[in-house]
């Protein structure tokens, strides 16, 4: 009997992989995919010309699991375990460069930032085109002469993808019209309670003079809040960002910013505004790289406590990038 379900879940995978890549390859195509997954790591000009050769691969790879034999089917089968185990590896490149960014896996549907259900699903279909090299049946036949067994495999694995598919709970939100987070109401007491929950706030509590911002403001799915501050013996501001929504360990991003220059000093969390020099590389986590400021002599307040108040003007010197759209009470 076990010998029986192993080569049937083997089986399944021909047609379901194939399937899969038919859809991905579609939603790509749209020109909203261009700037999409593991896109972002390329220059602008490339993007959009790398998404459609990705498309023609897909389709190519489609045709050939469902129909090819011989050793043309197995390298089809091979180059497709290939590239969903490179997929993997650029998700997570991706991720890094990009904590926002969607997978892109299904073009403009996949718009939820990468996550472990993500990747995953990558790993996981990675493992199942890796099964299926050493078949005799193609997918085709396989899809045209099914049996119990594979009905049942079927369904499991359909199950299985469908929980680690966040593009489901997307699109469910467009069928429903649920309220883009951009233009949706969150009140600004949950936003403090995400904030003052995070490592990020943790970790510049020492810096902070005041336990409540001085001005706060939305822009697009992030609201913004400014804390007056001091670091190093300089008067700073503390601009943390919150997102409205999305995945927690997201969802908090902090700037220190330098009132007499308007110079950003430090930034904790994940800054996709800047141009990366080489490749994406992994940075402290901000406990960590507050201890190493401490151990270099460069500590403020004791930590765990706000800073003395220090008298003076606030709010000059924020750069326009970190104040978007204005300030609003």
């Amino acid at each position: 009997m076990f010998p029986e379900v192993l080569e049937a879940v083997r089986e399944v995978q021909l047609p379901l992989l194939a399937a899969l890549l038919l859809l991905g390859a579609a939603a790509k195509a749209s020109p909203r995919a261009a700037g999409t997954g593991v896109s972002v790591l390329l220059p602008e000009r490339l993007r959009r010309p790398v998404t459609l050769a990705t498309c023609l691969l897909e389709v190519a790879l489609a045709v050939a699991l469902l129909t090819a034999t011989g050793l043309l089917g197995e390298a089809a089968r091979v180059l497709t375990a290939l590239m969903f185990a490179a997929s993997v590896v650029l998700l997570l490149v991706a991720r890094r460069r990009d904590p926002e960014a969607g997978c892109g896996c299904f073009g403009g549907l996949s718009q939820t930032p990468i996550g472990w259900r993500t990747l995953t699903r990558a790993g996981l279909l990675a493992v199942g085109a890796a099964a299926t090299v050493g078949l005799a049946p193609t997918g085709w036949e396989v899809a045209s002469g099914p049996t119990a067994t594979h009905g049942v495999v079927l369904g499991v694995q359909l199950l299985v993808l469908a929980m680690l598919s966040p593009e489901l709970r997307e699109a469910l939100d467009r069928f429903t019209t649920r309220e883009p987070c951009a233009v949706r109401e969150v009140s600004e007491r949950r936003t403090l309670r995400r904030l003052r929950g995070s490592e990020v706030w943790r970790t510049n509590a020492k810096v902070m003079l005041k336990s409540d911002p001085e001005e706060t403001w939305r822009h697009g799915c992030w609201r913004f809040l400014r804390y007056d501050g001091l670091r190093h013996g300089r008067r700073v501001d503390v601009v943390y960002g919150v997102r409205i929504d999305g995945p927690r360990r997201t969802g908090v991003r902090a700037v220190l910013v330098d009132r007499e220059s308007g110079t950003v000093i430090a930034f904790f969390g994940a800054v996709t505004t800047l141009d990366l020099q080489g490749p994406p590389r992994r940075l402290p986590r901000p406990r960590e790289a507050a201890r190493r400021d401490e151990a270099q002599g460069r500590g403020g307040a004791r930590p765990g406590t706000l800073a003395k108040e220090f008298p003076g003007e606030s709010g000059r010197g924020l750069p326009d990038e970190v104040r978007a759209s204005g300030p609003a009470v």
